[in-house]
């Protein structure tokens, strides 16, 4: 994707959804309105609370813990392999399978001169930029 000109993006890293929202929050209370918050995950998945959701019987051990289920668009031969991970017992290391610890990308697209008063502002809730 190419920016039009006097454009630029910022993707930060988080080390919790919650905070990635907070600096999404403070980002909006200062203007800036072209915000998006993604899970970073070393599978090809994405959660979908529908379906994966502890409090609506989520529809596999794997939806519970690795964000995927056979509503995902995987055959179950990878949600068996997915449920072998290390992090599915609980025993796993402390963030183990996170992107660097920091598995919450918050992605901003503003204009050239307000770049680094949002870089402050992300990284004032604990973002990396």
């Amino acid at each position: 994707m190419q920016l039009p000109p006097g454009e630029r993006s910022i993707l930060a890293s988080f080390p919790s959804t919650e905070a990635a929202q907070k600096a999404a929050g403070a980002l909006r209370e200062a203007g800036y309105d072209e915000i998006q918050i993604d899970r970073i995950s070393r599978y090809g998945t994405s959660f979908n609370a529908k379906y994966n959701n502890p409090a609506n019987n989520a529809a596999s051990q794997t939806g519970l813990t690795l964000f995927s289920s056979g509503t995902s668009g995987m055959g179950n031969a990878e949600e068996v392999l997915l449920g072998t991970d290390p992090s599915v017992s609980g025993y796993g290391d402390h963030n183990y399978g996170l992107a660097g610890g920091r598995a919450f990308l918050l992605t901003l697209v503003t204009s050239s001169d307000l770049i680094d008063q949002a870089a402050e502002i992300i990284k004032q809730h604990g973002g990396t930029v």
